[in-house]
């Protein structure tokens, strides 16, 4: 039987590193045998080409494909001339069973509720659909969307995909510049958008903030904007009501039939200083991908409702949510501002009034949750998976999500991916294989995984190298917009012959991935390599730390030495000794070479509304004094003043 398979505790010096069997109620669920499982395993191993076209056929096409796949991983097409389209699999192809099935259970931060239909999305995607074709939109021309967590952003984005319109999303949050950035780079005909939005109690201007970033790209003629909140907005002559146009419309517009590697969108990852690179994915790829993502990683059933608590603006909702969902059939929660606002009840609210049974988020949130106290758990006795993506999951969160959160019978289910893979494609199989706590899972059937040194060569098990990928997939982005030399630069010309993630990691003994950083977070003391993940899940580990992140800063004798920030738990005080503490702490889980240079105890810390600390931010304060590069993406700006006072207040 494969090792993936292996139900026994392997403990390592970590005695947290064990491999944890499924729960009872997800083995339950499954469908597969572990026999069946092993066999799906291996034959990704031998031929991934077979494996992919066997998914491929579980979804609908107008026109077989003519040939699996061609070419390398840097150059190539996965069913060749096949045609269909990502919305009729979406959404067409679940009316004749589950037309009236709840498709999304919508709840915004002010109490606001709406529940929608399969039917009804269909119905608003395909009259969006035709107001944009009236607007002049077909095929290969260019939709940008500014929009949040909303029912019409599932319209604007299955509308796009109907026509064969490319089209991006942006994060609800961008400054005027990163917007503009963005739409100056992508050249839309049409922008949608809604007056606003809110997050923690207050309204954010999304239209205005819209219009300051349209003032220098006057070739954008229409702005498409959805009421939703009342608020007092501008409005410009080329500003047209979305309930208007769509009143206008009625009955079906037919799917474009979309070759399988044709472009269907772009998504703009955020730079330091650089302009954000546009991620060109295949609209049909991506469908296949997601669908077999979320068939291995969440084993969503019709019976289940599920939560994706990401946003619009992250890939990790299309993947898990609007695209891989929704051609699943599954009932979704689509949540509209912060999940712990007014307080952290709300999450728990949410799990109760819907009766959520399955919960894909980061990390970072439940760590808040942890911090804020068990006092608040409630409506989790249908809990029976939590699945993660996007932080290092420490063993504390692990232990506290499955054993108080969890009541101990759920399952926790870390994965990896990347915007550029277009999957979180290292997972467990949900029901089928176990996790080790803290890893990334193992890779799923039709990837092709490496840890290599700087020549390629593959290293043992349990040694850090270079996570690369070897072999095409569906989902992998083709291009970069505009600048294919930038794409085969950043992704394919440190290893021959594979796909360069950038991060730093390592695959066990049975199979599981341990993603320890980014390869610029590898720091290098004294010719010992760590990963700064490893650093601070070493100090999560202390009971008085809510959160840490480290990061290297150069030594005249080391080369390079750790300097860490963490929060503490409520209760924990900041003094010299607690400091002491921590640096111990590291010491004795990894060992005196990875002694921390200091250990910064820190009332905040820099994020992204999906949950990431953005280090380089921290290795910029510590350097340099500020934090000069891009800060676009920031939830919670105001870090970036209480870190420079508390900075000024150290000692040089």
């Amino acid at each position: 039987m494969s090792e993936i398979f292996k139900k026994k505790e392997v403990h390592k010096q970590d005695s947290f590193s064990y491999l944890v069997p499924p729960t009872p109620a997800l083995k339950q669920m499954q469908t597969l045998t572990v026999e069946e499982g092993v066999e799906l395993l291996q034959k990704k191993a031998s031929d991934p080409a077979l494996y992919w076209a066997d998914i491929a056929n579980e979804l609908e096409w107008f026109t077989p494909w003519l040939q699996t796949v061609e070419g390398d991983i840097q150059n190539f097409r996965y069913f060749v001339g096949g045609l269909t389209n990502v919305s009729y699999n979406c959404l067409d192809r679940h009316l004749p069973h589950h037309r009236n099935k709840v498709a999304l259970f919508y709840e915004r931060e002010d109490g606001f509720q709406e529940v929608w239909t399969y039917q009804r999305l269909y119905d608003e995607t395909n009259r969006l659909a035709a107001a944009l074709s009236r607007l002049g939109l077909k095929k290969g021309d260019r939709l940008a969307i500014y929009m949040t967590n909303t029912p019409e952003v599932f319209a604007a984005i299955h509308a796009a995909y109907r026509l064969g319109v490319i089209y991006t999303v942006m994060f609800a949050g961008f400054s005027k510049e990163a917007i503009e950035s963005r739409l100056r780079d992508f050249e839309p005909h049409v922008v949608i958008t809604a007056d606003g939005t809110l997050r923690r109690g207050k309204i954010v201007p999304m239209k205005a903030t819209l219009d300051q970033a349209l003032e220098h790209l006057p070739k954008i003629r229409k702005v498409i904007v959805k009421r939703r909140l009342a608020a007092d907005i501008p409005w410009l002559t080329r500003d047209l009501d979305y309930d208007a146009l769509l009143r206008e419309e009625r009955g079906k517009v037919e799917p474009v039939a979309m070759e399988a590697n044709e472009p269907g969108f772009v998504i703009y990852t955020s730079g330091t200083t650089a302009q954000p690179k546009g991620l060109v994915h295949s609209g049909v790829g991506f469908l296949v991908g997601t669908y077999a993502n979320v068939k291995w990683s969440l084993d969503i059933k019709p019976e289940d409702v599920y939560w994706c608590t990401a946003d619009v603006g992250w890939l990790t909702f299309p993947i898990f949510a609007l695209i891989g969902g929704l051609a699943h059939a599954a009932t979704l929660v689509v949540y509209e501002g912060a999940p712990d606002y007014p307080d952290p009840g709300r999450f728990y609210a949410i799990l109760e009034r819907y009766r959520v049974n399955k919960v894909f988020t980061a990390p970072t949130l439940l760590r808040m949750l942890r911090r804020a106290g068990d006092e608040w758990i409630r409506g989790t006795d249908d809990l029976v998976l939590i699945a993660l993506v996007g932080e290092p999951l420490d063993p504390d969160t692990y232990a506290w999500t499955r054993d108080q959160l969890g009541g101990g019978r759920i399952f926790v289910n870390n994965t990896y991916g990347q915007t550029e893979t277009g999957t979180a494609w290292a997972s467990s199989i949900v029901g089928l294989t176990p996790t080790a706590p803290g890893s990334c899972g193992h890779a799923l059937p039709g990837y092709e995984a490496r840890v290599v040194d700087e020549k390629g060569e593959i290293l043992p098990p349990g040694q850090l190298g270079y996570l690369v990928l070897t072999k095409p997939f569906p989902s992998l982005a083709r291009t970069v917009w505009g600048n294919h030399e930038r794409y085969l630069e950043l992704y394919f010309s440190q290893i021959e012959g594979a796909y360069f993630s950038g991060d730093a990691a390592e695959i066990d003994a049975f199979g599981q991935l341990w993603v320890r950083s980014r390869v610029d977070d590898v720091i290098n003391v004294s010719g010992h390599r760590i990963g700064t993940m490893e650093l601070e899940a070493a100090l999560i580990n202390h009971p008085a730390v809510s959160e840490a992140a480290v990061i290297g800063e150069p030594d005249p004798v080391k080369g390079e030495v750790p300097v860490a920030f963490v929060i503490l738990r409520k209760g924990y005080e900041d003094s010299a000794e607690m400091e002491s503490a921590l640096i111990e702490q590291v010491e004795k889980a990894l060992g005196s070479y990875a002694r921390p240079k200091a250990v910064h105890i820190v009332p905040t810390l820099p994020r992204t509304r999906s949950g990431k600390i953005m280090r380089r931010l921290l290795k910029e304060l510590m350097q340099k004094g500020e934090m000069s590069g891009d800060i676009t993406t920031l939830d919670n700006p105001e870090s970036i003043e209480v870190l420079k006072t508390y900075r000024a207040s150290l000692p040089e």
